[in-house]
């Protein structure tokens, strides 16, 4: 497990750094490094594909044989929660779930051998700790991240967030002014209303505590107002194409990434700045 990473893929300079190795409804995982001057460590955001697949991607990545510090999950759905994945690498890896998760996970069979709690604030090792908050999606919610990281010369920030149901103050207000911005477009409403789907699923989709719409998303997009680079996740495979989401950001100042189902994204830096974020009054912007 002492191998590094190879010299196509992240340095060692210090900050955070993403890799989504696959979004989508047929699976979700995500990388997250993060080097201090001391220490690094890499995390799964979601292990809603197969264990050998993530393992297989991991080492495409520059990852082989090296094991995660965690895996912090933002809901119990398969496509984010793969029990082979939460399983297979056994007692070594803890899994992380938000305290409103764990009665689904008990009732489900699937609290796993060494899961731990994931509070609204989290030391990660590294200089790097990440803060929590419920987003609307279905009955328990989607954990939406921020993740920051401290150094003498300065910060970084990431945020995350999936299955967000709808924009709210709150998640605006705790995604505002990151630098790296990973965040759903999930649909194109047009195609939502035209796809040949149950008209439940397309109810619950786009009721609220589904999924974000491109529209929706350059919505909270602009009002997070990240500093660097978005990335653009879980898009769907009948009701999006990555033009349609794209498009929707032409003529924005960050840099954007659209993640894909079948490969991974390059790694994308979160960068090191001096002063914090700006914050947003969200609450003239949406209504919760």
């Amino acid at each position: 497990m002492e191998s590094d990473f190879n010299e196509s893929k992240p340095t060692h300079q210090v900050g955070l750094r993403l890799c989504v190795l696959a979004s989508g409804s047929a699976g979700n995982c995500s990388v997250l490094v993060a080097q201090s001057a001391t220490e690094r460590s890499f995390w799964l955001i979601d292990a809603g594909l197969s264990f050998r697949r993530t393992l297989r991607l991991l080492a495409d990545v520059g990852l082989a044989d090296q094991l995660p510090r965690g895996i912090i999950l933002t809901h119990l759905d398969t496509d984010h929660a793969n029990p082979s994945v939460l399983d297979g690498f056994g007692d070594e890896v803890p899994v992380f779930l938000h305290r409103r998760h764990l009665g689904r996970a008990e009732r489900e069979g699937r609290l796993f051998r060494r899961t731990e709690v994931l509070d609204q604030h989290m030391n990660l090792g590294a200089g790097c700790s990440v803060s929590v908050r419920l987003a609307h999606h279905d009955i328990d919610g989607s954990a939406a991240l921020r993740v920051v990281l401290e150094h003498d010369d300065g910060c970084c920030e990431l945020g995350y967030a999936t299955d967000v149901g709808r924009p709210t103050a709150e998640l605006i207000d705790h995604l505002a002014g990151v630098d790296l911005l990973a965040i759903e477009s999930n649909y194109c409403p047009r195609m939502q209303r035209e796809a040949a789907r149950p008209a439940m699923l397309k109810a619950r989709v786009m009721g609220g505590n589904g999924h974000l719409s491109n529209q929706q998303c350059i919505r909270m997009v602009r009002a997070i107002a990240p500093q660097r680079h978005v990335v653009l996740l879980h898009l769907s495979r009948q009701c999006n194409t990555p033009e349609l989401a794209a498009v929707e950001h032409l003529g924005s100042e960050y840099q954007l990434s659209v993640s894909s189902q079948h490969e991974p994204t390059s790694w994308i830096d979160a960068g090191l700045r001096r002063a914090g974020p700006a914050r947003v009054n969200a609450e003239t912007l949406f209504e919760v």
